[in-house]
């Protein structure tokens, strides 16, 4: 199977375990590489006990060129599906070096690495973030990038450049970028989940601890803005559908940079997914209105049709799943995956 082997940067972390599962699920191995400082290695516990195979698993950081050759030695690879990075938005604010650092030279050492292999197929972990404040919505890959609202967005949007210029430079480059919105739900096992180290920085995982009691109630930020309810609407994907998305980019590689918005092209507010997720824990969720965060924005949503025209992708999942998913997960996790 090795012809069919994939290296999974970040696999551990939320999307990357989801991933896992479905590259075996459509006949893919892995390999994955994680430095382990968002995730913990249970995680790929899980996973390895959800597909049934015992695949490798290397602590290595990207920035680590040595630790990379190393793998890239023992193993080789059809494509690089790339996650590994820091992404807390806040963070990124207050410790932008850290986030260039990391960010921005983990991927180059990784290219690095990938060009002294021969290995030039990589699938990127991007985010609608590098849209900034949409000009018009929905959002369509043709939507001006660049003006980003955070160091964090600003990280994704300046690998897009590097990767387009890599391909603008050597045809025998495959990158596909994808563009996520906002990934929330679970394995439908229950069994792997976003797990945040201390408070998380998305809305889902934030309301599922207020639903589970770790929390005393949720702040919602500005509910003045141009929307039904004043509250901001987001563009909420389910994991598994946006897994499935990397396994069809992998599916359609080509030489060149291709860009794609994994989305479900439908708006929820903060207050719809507080109301969804009460409906499935059957929990009353608690919630004080705040003043507006800067850098929020009112509305973001994908327009998603060139995935479906061009990968044969489109999500199948709803908010009922995702909610449904994400409660699972967090009631039979209420720690994540720390036992204590």
């Amino acid at each position: 199977m090795a012809e069919k082997c994939v290296l999974v940067t970040g696999g551990s972390g939320f999307i990357g375990s989801h991933t896992v599962i479905e590259l075996y699920k459509a006949g893919y191995t892995a390999v994955v590489v994680d430095n382990l400082i968002n995730s913990v290695e249970e995680s790929i516990n899980r996973v390895r006990e959800i597909v049934g195979q015992n695949f490798p698993f290397y602590k290595v950081d990207i920035q680590d060129k040595d630790g990379l050759i190393e793998i890239f030695q023992k193993h080789s690879f059809i494509c690089v599906i790339h996650f590994a990075g820091l992404k807390a938005v806040g963070e990124s604010a207050e410790k932008p070096l850290k986030y260039y650092k990391n960010n921005i030279t983990g991927t180059i050492t990784l290219l690095e690495v990938m060009e002294q292999f021969n290995q030039q197929s990589l699938i990127f972990s991007s985010s609608a973030t590098v849209y900034g404040n949409p000009q018009y919505l929905p959002l369509d890959e043709k939507h001006p990038v660049g003006a980003c609202t955070n160091p964090y967005g600003k990280t994704k949007y300046f690998i897009e450049n590097i990767l387009q210029d890599m391909a603008a430079a050597n045809d025998k480059w495959q990158f596909t970028l994808l563009r996520y919105f906002n990934p929330i739900g679970a394995h439908e096992s229950g069994k792997i989940g976003e797990d945040p180290q201390g408070p998380p920085n998305n809305l889902m995982p934030y309301v599922a601890q207020v639903a589970i009691g770790k929390r005393p109630f949720l702040r919602v930020f500005g509910n003045d803005y141009d929307t039904k309810d004043g509250t901001g609407v987001r563009d909420y994907i389910h994991v598994v559908d946006l897994a499935q998305g990397h396994v069809k980019a992998l599916n359609q590689l080509s030489s060149g940079c291709k860009v794609y918005n994994l989305g479900t092209g439908q708006g929820y507010s903060v207050l719809d997914m507080v109301e969804a997720l009460e409906k499935v824990s059957q929990r009353k969720i608690k919630y004080e209105i705040h003043e507006r965060r800067s850098g929020d924005v009112a509305n973001v949503c994908a327009d998603p049709s060139l995935s479906e025209k061009e990968l044969g992708w489109k999500t199948k999942k709803d908010l009922n799943d995702m909610c449904k998913d994400l409660w699972n997960w967090q009631s039979q996790n209420p720690n994540g995956f720390r036992s204590e």
